[in-house]
């Protein structure tokens, strides 16, 4: 009966939707637009709109208030910092706190040393990342789910905890015994005792490799860029947990019978692996990327660990302190010294929203296909 009612009533043809039109518009202008604004629904539309307005500015104030305060700071003079008249528009313009940073903290050589190691690891971590989440999510072995809760892990015990042990083996790195060995220890090979002195008189050992031995304790590879080119290399680098999580993620919705197309043809595991499997992912590396890249560019932690104060490489946490040519003592130098800090933050900073608005739509879909759902 209901059925019946439904095909009873009167449908809507395109004829009647233009005979309403016609009407319409023949109607007088004032009765037009009385109808239209002066409804209940045109009201509950511009009530909506006004109120998701407001709500976007009051929380953009939220948001980029701290930033344009700190931009607007970096360009005041030290007298702006005294005067209550100057709040986000500086009275005295200038680049003085920018031309310190560059000259006296060394900013181009902190951004050449920051690049190469954040480029370099960014690219070893997506790669062993790629390896050992792709291994995760298609090899159906004993102790996989094991492997994987200890990169779970990973992520969750606290980097201070590794601080110490981290810095004692890379600052005393020997592994089985070659740090004894080039420190004089010697080998013994067919019943000889091959010792460093040796070597060296046949030219085996280079002499500038002297300086990485510490008496008989192993290689010294803190302040350099090795400890963490290894850490990545076997990937145990910053993050590295969550860039395998995602990349697992990512894997375990490739469908399985691309794979198997590639073993029928006789491709092997690793040729399918490179010529299917990462043309796939290239989304998904590429945010892996961007993820490695801005965390090994601010983070201060490992390089603080790796890199003593003594160290001859400048990286860009270093940077954040007083120029010496500034001069910061008077009425309000705790203001000052404020702004200067929050400069060096700004041009730390900088690089990556260039970078962010050439990749933002490659981390996007990345993030879009990573499959980050639960299991």
């Amino acid at each position: 009966m209901n059925a019946q009612n439904i095909d009873n009533k009167p449908k809507v043809t395109k004829e009647s939707k233009n005979k309403i039109r016609v009407e319409f518009e023949r109607t007088p202008l004032k009765e037009r637009l009385k109808a239209k604004f002066l409804s209940l629904f045109f009201l509950k539309k511009v009530v909506w709109y006004l109120f998701r307005l407001v709500l976007l500015i009051g929380i953009s104030y939220i948001v980029l208030f701290p930033f344009f305060t700190k931009i607007a700071g970096s360009f005041m003079a030290p007298d702006d910092f005294v005067d209550v008249t100057v709040r986000l528009i500086p009275k005295n313009f200038t680049l003085d706190t920018y031309k310190a940073i560059w000259v006296d903290q060394h900013y181009l050589q902190a951004f050449t040393n920051t690049l190469f190691l954040s480029l370099s690891t960014a690219l070893i971590q997506t790669f062993i990342c790629c390896l050992v989440g792709y291994g995760l999510a298609k090899f159906k072995f004993k102790g996989n789910k094991l492997v994987f809760m200890a990169v779970i892990f990973s992520l969750v015990i606290p980097h201070q905890t590794l601080q110490l042990s981290m810095f004692m083996n890379f600052r005393y790195f020997d592994i089985f015994g070659i740090g004894n060995f080039l420190n004089g220890g010697g080998i013994n090979f067919f019943g000889k005792n091959f010792c460093p002195e040796f070597m060296k008189s046949i030219d085996i050992i280079p002499d500038t490799f002297e300086k990485f031995l510490d008496g008989a304790q192993g290689l010294k590879l803190t302040d350099s860029y090795w400890p963490l080119i290894i850490l990545s290399l076997c990937g145990l680098a910053f993050k590295n947990g969550l860039y395998i999580f995602m990349l697992r993620q990512f894997f375990r919705g490739v469908p399985d019978e691309l794979e198997e197309s590639a073993y029928i043809d006789g491709s092997g595991v690793m040729h399918t692996f490179f010529t299917i499997i990462l043309p796939l992912s290239v989304p998904m590396m590429i945010t892996v990327f961007l993820f490695a890249f801005s965390w090994q560019w601010t983070d201060d932690f490992y390089t603080t660990v790796f890199f003593t104060d003594s160290s001859d490489i400048v990286l860009m946490p270093k940077i954040v302190g007083i120029p010496s040519s500034l001069d910061t003592d008077y009425a309000g130098q705790n203001l000052y010294e404020a702004a200067i800090r929050n400069t060096c933050g700004i041009m730390i900073i900088l690089p990556l929203i260039v970078m962010y608005l050439f990749c933002q739509r490659y981390l996007v879909q990345g993030i879009e296909r990573s499959g980050l759902t639960a299991d």
